[in-house]
This record gives C-alpha cells, structure tokens and sequence, in this order.
C-alpha cells in the first residue's frame, strides 16, 4: 500500500470508460473515442488544476490492446498525477499489469493522509456483468476490517466498475455487479466508509443507498440515457467527475463535462 501526504483537501479525479482502441481512428457507436477522451483532457487543462491522485475505473480499453492501455498510460504521465486503474468488462487484467509493470497503476490500496481508497476488480472475462470473486470479497473485508482498526485511517473509498446498484434503465437490469447484496452486507458493516465510486454506465449519478453514498460517473465517450427501457445513448457531453476530500470526512465533487463541442455518434444505435 502507498501512502501519500498532501494538503487539505485531497483533490481527486476520476476517469472512467474511456473505450480506446488500439488504432487512433477506432469508434464506439461512430464516436471516436481517442478523440471524444482528448477533448476531455483538454478540457482538464483548461481548467488548471491539480490532482494528488487519479482513478481509473474500467473499460480503458475497447479492444484490450497493448496500445490502447499505453496510449492511456501516456495522457496519465502528461497530467502529471499518479493513478491507479482496473479493469472493466472490456478490459483483460493481464494485459493492463504488462503495460503497468515498473509503475503503481494496478495498486489495490492507497492511504492519502487520513483516508484510505480501496480498488476491486469486478471483471469477469467476456461477460458485461460484473462480479467479485470470492478472493476479492475477501480482500475487501480484511482491508475496510483493517483500516477500522488503523488510528491514521479515518475514512474510506471503494472504486469498482460495475454498478453495485441495480441501473435506471430497462436494459440495464443484467450488466451490474451480480452479487451486489453480498458486496453491501460487507461494506454496511464498517462506519469509515464514505463512499462507493464507479462508471460502467456511463451516467451522471449521487445517491445513498443502504446508507452509502453511491457516485457514478460519465464516460468520455458516449453516454446513457436513463429511465428508458432500451437501449438509448442520451446527447449529453463526456465527462469526468472531481473530488475534494476533507479531513472531516466531507466529500465536494462535481461533474465536468466537456462544452463547446458537438459529438458525433449513432443515436439510433439499439446497443452496442
């Protein structure tokens, strides 16, 4: 586990669903995702800000090419921020820990001054569901057991890709996280948890549920439209989303999305 000491408050950003390809010109629904990521990260250097950590939360990768996980691991090292990242259901593990060697990147735990961020691989390979294995609910409850115990521990943050929550469209019913009830049962048992973060959806979402405040975040790409019952991309610009953690166990986040620019993509796409 790294630890990290900065000022107050920590300042994260989390990336998520960024679907690149291995070659630049690759689409998702007829969006170019290196292109539609790029106008996100510009929009993050306009903005001038700096960032003690980044999140990654899955599906980096469309293809899971060595070349997409590079490409991303290039615009990472520009930011100039550590991150850390894992996998979504289009990503393979191995390969993201080939690209990673030599780096922090696959870390599953990170202490920044008073809070502690967990990282759980809820990938199953070649299912869009998300599942955590029994090793990785595990590594879970040891981990939020010993950060209850840890003085310098005061609070804590979960990142997964799947939605552990049941999604807000018809078609969505299938892909989240398969054994959410037994991730909650675990997670509920422990009062240093502040929050529970993840993409995979491609929303905008905060709410609490079973007593945890839940945030979800906008791809870079194509988004989502909720409360339909099929599939639907909404218009609605990529994104990513901000946090300032306080020493109090507040959390301040926003959700920026990339203005000035129209992106191209089949609207009428019935999935993908």
């Amino acid at each position: 586990m790294t630890a990290l000491t900065t000022k107050s408050p920590i300042r994260l950003l989390q990336i998520t669903d960024t679907h690149l390809y291995g070659n630049p010109v690759g689409t998702l629904l007829k969006m170019n995702t290196q292109n539609s990521f790029g106008h996100v990260i510009n929009s993050l250097k306009q903005n001038n800000d700096y960032y003690d950590l980044i999140l990654a939360t899955g599906d980096i990768a469309q293809d899971a090419s060595p070349e997409a996980y590079e490409y991303f691991k290039s615009i990472m090292k520009d930011l100039g921020a550590p991150f850390r990242w894992i996998p979504g259901n289009h990503d393979v593990l191995e390969t993201m820990q080939e690209v990673a060697e030599g780096t922090d990147a696959c870390e599953k735990l990170v202490q920044i001054n008073n809070w502690q961020i967990l990282f759980l691989d809820t990938s199953v390979l070649g299912q869009v569901h998300g599942n955590l294995t029994q090793e990785e609910l595990e590594f879970l409850e040891q981990s939020l057991q010993a950060a209850q115990a840890d003085e310098s521990v005061s609070h804590c943050i979960i990142c997964l890709h799947h939605n552990p929550v049941k999604g807000n469209a018809g078609w969505m019913k299938d892909i989240g996280l398969n054994n959410g009830v037994q991730f909650f049962k675990i997670v509920s048992k422990f009062e240093k948890l502040r929050c529970i973060i993840y993409g995979h959806i491609h929303q905008d979402l905060d709410f609490i549920y079973e007593g945890i405040r839940c945030l979800c975040t906008p791809s870079t790409c194509i988004q989502f439209k909720p409360y339909v019952t099929d599939f639907t991309l909404d218009k609605e610009n990529p994104g990513y989303r901000t946090f300032q953690l306080a020493e109090d166990g507040t959390i301040d986040t926003e959700v920026v999305r990339v203005t000035g620019f129209k992106f191209e993509a089949d609207f009428t796409s019935e999935g993908y």
